[in-house]
């Protein structure tokens, strides 16, 4: 199977995704609207905490409002595309994935439009803080519209990133089958923790975040040269760079552990 191919098969699978929930556009909007209040009352609560301090180590409540907007988009990318890969224990466990199997297509392609769902909640939510982050920062001239480029470019490279974690997190599955305790690790976890500056954290815990889990190259470390003029537009290079490395190990593990897998009925 070619490239275009595939492309034009998942395009196909998820445009079939779409219209079967939106035959419910009420639990659509209630769904999503219900998503970016829980996103943004989490946010909130970081910002009355630095209305009244004034900065977390020099961070301001702008600057920590683009680390939770990058993330959110980031994450809303990879989930839009790819939220299957983050529910593959379910498919192990009643064996559903063996349906996927019988398909004449990869099975990772035939997985990844599954219940495909538009993120509308977290897209309102994470471009209403990135819009006003940005422009506060740019209003200040604490940075100039280019920022606006580099971080569209981040929250791709950011939700390559992102899948990348996901996918490998959910290949251990072949092995354990129950996988959830684990994706609080590497995804909720460490997700978590990177919408603050590593700054904050024991070397030891950004060392994690940056080499096990490198969540921190999603939005801290170019946000360090974007926001700050810190290291030095070779950021960029090195994020695409951690992006498609992280990519090319996770599909090589999945790879592999797909042969490992055992049917639910073997």
């Amino acid at each position: 199977m070619t490239i275009k191919s595939m492309v034009s098969l998942y395009g196909m699978l998820i445009r079939t995704s779409i219209k079967s929930r939106m035959q419910y556009k009420f639990n659509f909007i209630l769904a999503s609207f219900l998503a970016a209040l829980i996103q943004i009352s989490e946010f909130l609560m970081v910002a009355i905490v630095l209305h009244k301090f004034g900065a977390i180590q020099g961070w301001s409540m702008y600057e920590v409002g683009y680390l939770f907007a990058v993330m959110t988009l980031s994450k809303t990318l990879y989930r839009t595309f790819a939220d299957e890969v983050h529910h593959l224990e379910k498919y192990l466990v009643t064996g559903e994935l063996d349906q996927l199997l019988t398909r004449p297509m990869p099975v990772l392609l035939a997985l990844m439009p599954q219940n495909f769902r538009i993120m509308l909640g977290e897209v309102l939510q994470g471009g209403f803080l990135l819009a006003w982050s940005l422009g506060g920062m740019i209003g200040r001239g604490q940075t100039g519209w280019t920022a606006v480029p580099q971080t569209l470019f981040i929250i791709c490279t950011g939700a390559v990133i992102l899948f990348s974690i996901g996918l490998a997190t959910a290949t251990c599955g072949f092995w354990t089958t129950r996988i959830s305790e684990l994706q609080t690790i590497t995804e909720d976890a460490a997700g978590t923790a990177v919408r603050y500056p590593l700054s904050l954290y024991p070397k030891w815990m950004s060392t994690i975040l940056l080499v096990i889990v490198p969540v921190g190259f999603v939005n801290y470390v170019p946000s360090l040269y974007i926001l700050r003029g810190e290291l030095g537009p070779w950021v960029f290079i090195a994020t695409a760079a951690a992006a498609g490395i992280c990519l090319a190990l996770s599909l090589r593990f999945w790879k592999f552990g797909i042969t490992k897998y055992q049917s639910a009925g073997s």
